[in-house]
């Protein structure tokens, strides 16, 4: 069995010898050697190797005869190879003397082919050169000229478009090396235009503001009833503006400034814009270094740090804007300079606002208006408190009018400006009171108090237009004639009309209703009349060296202008719109104004006939111990004389005075001459009174009543009069006719003949009247006894002073 095998696995590698590359033979001849029948292989082998000869032999006797053939022929075309080699080596001999010549010429093509290649590679790189030195070019130019955003533009595609075309070369190196050196250039540079552009808008915001507010009031004037639209005062966009709002479009796409490059400041715009135009912000301000600024800032990647920096700036101007002078409130330009700065401000943040995208935004915006109002607010409340000139708060009202509808025609809002002009109105209307106090004072003092006389009729037109007269008896008397009142009633009338016009002046443009218009007026009006007119009538009434005559009039004039009252409820409604019959219409106090002068004037009339009467009565000089006279009448006194004389001429007076007002004056006087005797009679420092003095007293009595009786005063009826004196009239009745049965019976009673006499004064009088009997009594005290009659009146005396203190007492009780 093992001999079989191995014949087998020897069979199996021959086999495989004879099929397999001889390169792969290794591994199988490595078996071979490996077993323990090598020389069994060795021998099948050479039989393997014997069978393949005989197969060969066998194969070339069968081919033999066509090997020979191929063998004659080979040997016939060996002479004919020999003969065309000589041919082909004669041939190339012949081509090799020929070729030199081209091989000549090809090396010089070749030569001219190498240089061809050359120039084109020089070519090439100088096209990738050239742009680079010529951007270079113009980036110097650019900056040369200041045209810095444009250069900024060509240093961007220098660096990233050319540069890397142009290879490393070392004038790239060295432009590469100064690009960021030009960078910083251009931003600093554009940063300083930026500081000296805000520079200039600061000191010209007043000269933007002018303008903006002139042509908000042109536009007002043409139209008062249409809108003003938002940022009028840009008004139509002229070429700066639309470069300026195209900024990073059609300038970013034509590689130019997105503006004009001019300095930065207030442009002279004479000869750019029309005669009968106001030039707008554009046309007064160059915002190129704004935008050119912004734009460098964006394409540097430093927007954030530009708008910071910028909205920083511009809040530091605003305080400093809003900071007014301290005598702003001197004149009128003061307060003109500063709305003019702060319109000017605003109006350069809504151009910016409007015409760049986020530099600033309406929030920031906002939140400077914010600021502004309450600084506004508080600055014109502080110093319109120091005016006191009316005419100077009514054209600040003006000029903050035209401010709000300035700044409200660009958006802001201004209802607190207009809030704050109702407060002051407040003030203007104290400040009106003031004047119109001074004035009325004038025409009080500068007035004769005398009837106005008109001797034409142009004359009587004239007064009759300042003041509305109505007295057709007084229109129906011939020339001359006279006017009721003085000259100080069409006077006041018609600085009551100015004072209206006043205070309508302050109402326009306050966009108030008219009944809140007519409201205020009539507010102010009844002010004016209660306070300012009121306290100077009552000043002239009371004022020292006031003549019953001057009172008198002042009682006429104060009662006319009542009657005028209606009138200027009157004129109100006609200036207003407002009828006056208006649910909660605001009524005038004019006639309880008129009214209370007109009872303080009777009131000082009383005052000062009394105090006149009291300087009759210091000259009275009775003799209280004078005797009574035998035989014979007695005269009255010298002063009561003269003050009868006096009331006569002034009672006069009064005969245009109303008819109660004259009698209470009358009766007024008469009791307070009554009274006054009265207190004369019962001095305590008048401790004795005879019967003579008593006496005259009583003939002066019947003076003042034959006074009374004779109506100085038309409209008393009977003797009404008389009754002032009926308390003096019966006391001396009393005592002259010794009545004292009567007085004492029919006391308490109403038919008594002595109602009107008290008993304490009636036992006061008596006093003084029994001292000096009592006196003489203890004086002579021995011949009492002798004079029976003295001693019975002294007991009946007595009697009548015991029975006066129980009624005294009865009356207490």
């Amino acid at each position: 069995m093992a001999s079989v095998e191995t014949a087998a696995e020897h069979e199996r590698i021959l086999r495989e010898i004879e099929s397999t590359d001889t390169n792969c033979i290794g591994p199988t001849l490595r078996s071979v050697y490996d077993g323990q029948e090598h020389g069994l292989f060795m021998e099948k082998l050479d039989v393997r190797i014997r069978n393949h000869d005989r197969e060969i032999e066998k194969m070339c006797n069968h081919h033999f005869q066509g090997f020979v053939d191929s063998i004659t022929e080979l040997l016939k075309v060996r002479g004919e190879a020999q003969k065309l080699k000589s041919q082909v080596t004669d041939t190339n001999r012949r081509l090799q003397d020929d070729g030199k010549d081209l091989t000549s010429s090809m090396e010089e093509l070749q030569q001219c082919r190498v240089q061809q290649r050359n120039i084109a590679t020089t070519i090439d790189k100088l096209t990738h050169c050239l742009p680079v030195l010529e951007m270079y070019s113009r980036l110097q130019e650019q900056m040369r000229a200041k045209r810095y955003y444009p250069a900024l533009r060509t240093l961007e595609q220098l660096e990233h478009t050319c540069l890397p075309r142009a290879g490393q070369y070392r004038f790239c190196s060295i432009m590469a090396e100064n690009i960021p050196k030009l960078r910083t250039q251009i931003r600093d540079t554009a940063m300083t235009q930026l500081r000296d552009f805000l520079e200039s808008i600061r000191k010209h915001s007043d000269k933007i503001g002018e303008a903006a507010i002139k042509q908000a009031q042109l536009q007002r004037s043409l139209d008062s009833s249409v809108s003003t639209q938002p940022r009028a005062l840009l008004g139509r966009r002229s070429r700066k503006e639309a470069v300026a709002a195209g900024a990073g479009t059609d300038s970013e796409r034509q590689g130019g400034s997105p503006v004009s490059e001019q300095d930065s400041g207030i442009l002279d715009v004479e000869d750019e814009e029309e005669d009968d135009e106001v030039p707008g912000a554009h046309d007064l301000v160059d915002f190129s270094p704004v935008y050119c600024c912004l734009h460098i800032y964006t394409v540097l990647g430093l927007r954030d740090v530009f708008e910071n920096y910028y909205r920083k700036q511009r809040r530091k101007q605003a305080r400093l804007v809003l900071q007014p002078h301290s005598n702003m409130h001197e004149t009128l330009e003061g307060y003109t300079r500063y709305f003019n700065q702060i319109v000017g401000f605003f109006v350069v943040e809504d151009h910016i606002l409007h015409t760049t995208q986020g530099l600033v935004n309406r929030a920031y915006v906002e939140e400077l208006w914010e600021l502004a109002l309450s600084k506004i607010i508080a600055a014109l409340r502080t110093h319109s408190s120091y005016c006191d000139n009316p005419d100077l708060v009514l054209d600040l009202k003006n000029l903050i009018v035209l401010f709000a509808d300035t700044l409200q025609g660009y958006g802001f809002p201004v209802s607190q400006l207009f809030d704050m002009l109702l407060e002051m109105r407040e003030q203007y209307g104290e400040i009106l009171l003031k004047r119109w106090n001074i004035t009325f004072r004038q025409v009080l003092d500068q007035d004769n108090y005398s009837p106005i006389p008109v001797s034409t009729d142009q004359e009587y037109k004239h007064y009759t237009s300042q003041f509305p007269l109505q007295d057709p008896e007084l229109e129906k008397l011939p020339f001359p004639k006279k006017l009721p009142f003085s000259e100080f009633v069409p006077k006041v009338y018609c600085q009551l009309k100015e004072f209206i016009y006043a205070c309508l002046k302050y109402s326009e443009d306050l966009h108030l209703s008219s009944t809140e218009v007519d409201d205020m007026i009539r507010k102010s009006t009844n002010l004016l009349l209660t306070r300012t007119l009121s306290h100077c009538l009552q000043y002239a009434i009371k004022k020292k060296n006031v003549g019953l005559a001057e009172l008198v009039q002042v009682i006429i004039n104060t009662t006319h202008l009542e009657q005028s009252c209606h009138f200027l409820e009157e004129f109100i409604s006609n200036i207003t719109n407002v009828p006056p019959d208006t649910a909660n219409a605001t009524k005038l106090y004019g006639t309880s104004t008129f009214k209370d002068a007109r009872h303080a004037a009777e009131a000082e009339i009383y005052t000062s006939l009394n105090a006149k009467i009291d300087q009759f009565l210091q000259l009275a000089d009775y003799d209280w111990m004078a005797a009574v006279q035998g035989g014979g009448t007695l005269d009255a006194s010298d002063y009561l004389i003269d003050l009868i004389a006096f009331l006569r001429s002034t009672f006069s007076v009064f005969t245009n005075l109303p008819g109660k007002v004259a009698q209470t004056a009358c009766m007024s006087a008469c009791k307070h001459i009554s009274t006054s005797l009265m207190q004369l009679l019962l001095d305590p420092e008048v401790r004795q009174i005879s019967m003579g003095a008593l006496h005259q007293l009583y003939t002066d009595v019947k003076e003042c009543e034959s006074f009374a009786r004779a109506g100085p005063v038309a409209g008393f009826q009977g003797d009404t009069l008389l009754l002032a004196f009926s308390d003096l009239r019966q006391l001396l009745d009393l005592f002259t006719q010794w009545d004292w049965s009567t007085y004492l019976a029919d006391y308490g009673k109403p038919t008594c003949k002595y109602l009107r006499v008290n008993p304490h004064t009636a036992l006061a009088l008596l006093e003084k009247l029994f001292k000096p009997m009592r006196e003489t009594s203890r004086k002579n005290n021995v011949f009492a006894q002798f004079r029976k009659t003295d001693r019975d009146r002294q007991k009946l005396i007595d009697t009548v002073i015991k029975q006066l203190r129980n009624l005294i007492a009865q009356h207490h009780t």
